[in-house]
């Protein structure tokens, strides 16, 4: 049951996704930066910058679950709040800690504060949002917060060459905590108490299993689409390296690989807000998410069949942008299904069991594919599995979807 009015919810979405862009600042810097700029956080070699930029995505694996279950005892607003307070300091952190130790607690502590930022925003949607709309605020919430990646990758590599880590690390601290007055404004505290009492009521009357059909499904397909599109994300300066040389010349200019990846990443920043609602609208309409879905499956399979392999320089970033486009639909697209899959079980329980999985595809994701590229062809292979495990994924949705078109239209025959 919405607990807010339709304007009212769209713009208590708008609020925790930008809450959740504010703190998202200092992360995407992190990821630009600190590959370059490593001595000036005190660290010691190289190795260290990929346990630091892995270390919150594995703390997060065994903390989900107590996330879930914090937030089945406590306000969302303030589970959130506390989300904001915490990444807020580890950004602060990043520009005044040195060492090695010191960022391994930031990273580790950011951790907590995305899982509870996570979480708690697929938990406001699902609380303010019906089955007409879930998309469209689903679409709405990813594509507002991904716009503080965007900020946080351009801003952070601007900055940091120019005027240093310590005070852009401060200053993306400080704009962090403005999140604080605006989740405690955009979320009341009546409604987010009887959210959870509502959650907990639930609960205890047990209106069914957790481990439904639809629930177990969204889980795993969660899982094999994180860890296929971990694998993109983790081999995009890769592939151009291998295939494109140091560098690749694209309208006439030269630009090395992390110039075009970065490029590329920033355009599907930019995209993602509009991309997200845009599908998270259409998949509300009459013909509901699985067509959506399934496109979206098929766009990327046919994209990542294409992209290890050496091609003209604008065919291959064309396929590189159709995987970054279904990676924006697909997102919004299964979030959307997931929390369809609430209407049979806790939220707290089913989101915390879908973020768990994608936290662990796209930790294994990285993994594997850097155990493959070392054998010959190795690259080539590792992007077809990943095209496969899209029809894979496809047809666990797809048979189901054309066996009920197929009675569908039996039914409407037999009436002529």
């Amino acid at each position: 049951m919405n607990f807010l009015g339709k304007h009212e919810g769209e713009r208590t979405t708008a609020a925790v996704g930008l809450v959740t862009a504010a703190a998202l600042l200092g992360d995407s810097m992190v990821y630009m930066v600190l590959p370059v700029y490593w001595r000036e956080a005190g660290l010691d070699s190289l190795w260290q910058v990929g346990a630091l930029l892995a270390v919150n995505r594995f703390v997060r694996l065994p903390l989900n679950p107590l996330i879930g279950w914090l937030y089945r005892h406590m306000p969302l607003r303030m589970g959130l709040q506390v989300a904001v307070l915490l990444g807020a300091a580890t950004t602060i952190g990043y520009g005044v800690g040195r060492g090695f130790a010191v960022w391994l607690l930031l990273r580790a502590v950011w951790g907590v504060a995305w899982s509870l930022l996570r979480i708690g925003g697929y938990l406001t949607v699902i609380e303010i949002a019906h089955a007409s709309n879930r998309g469209r605020l689903m679409g709405r919430y990813n594509g507002v917060w991904r716009l503080g990646s965007l900020a946080g990758v351009l801003a952070g590599g601007l900055l940091v060459p120019q005027i240093g880590l310590q005070p852009v690390g401060i200053a993306f601290g400080v704009l962090a905590l403005l999140g604080l007055p605006l989740v405690t404004v955009a979320v009341r505290a009546k409604a987010s108490a009887d959210a959870r009492t509502g959650r907990r009521h639930s609960e205890s009357h047990k209106e069914g299993p957790l481990w439904t059909a639809p629930v177990t499904k969204i889980v795993l397909c969660g899982l094999v689409v994180a860890l296929v599109q971990a694998v993109f994300g983790a081999t995009l300066t890769y592939v151009i390296d291998e295939n494109y040389a140091s560098a690749a010349s694209f309208a006439g200019l030269a630009a090395g690989s992390t110039a075009i990846g970065g490029a590329l990443t920033a355009l599907r920043c930019a995209w993602e807000p509009f991309l997200a609602s845009w599908i998270g609208r259409r998949t509300d309409e009459r013909g509901g998410r699985l067509p959506w879905l399934l496109l979206s499956l098929i766009g990327a399979s046919a994209a990542y069949a294409f992209i290890p392999w050496e091609l003209p320089l604008v065919c291959w970033v064309a396929a590189v942008l159709l995987a970054m486009a279904t990676a924006t639909t697909l997102g919004t697209i299964m979030d959307a299904m997931a929390a369809d899959a609430v209407r049979t079980g806790s939220a707290a329980k089913v989101m915390t069991a879908y973020s768990v999985s994608t936290d662990l595809g796209a930790a294994i994701g990285p993994v594997v594919v850097f155990g493959a590229v070392g054998a010959e062809y190795g690259l080539q292979a590792a992007y077809i599995i990943c095209a496969m495990l899209f029809v894979g994924v496809g047809m666990a949705y797809g048979k189901p979807f054309m066996k009920r078109r197929r009675a569908a239209d039996g039914v409407q025959s037999d009436r002529f």
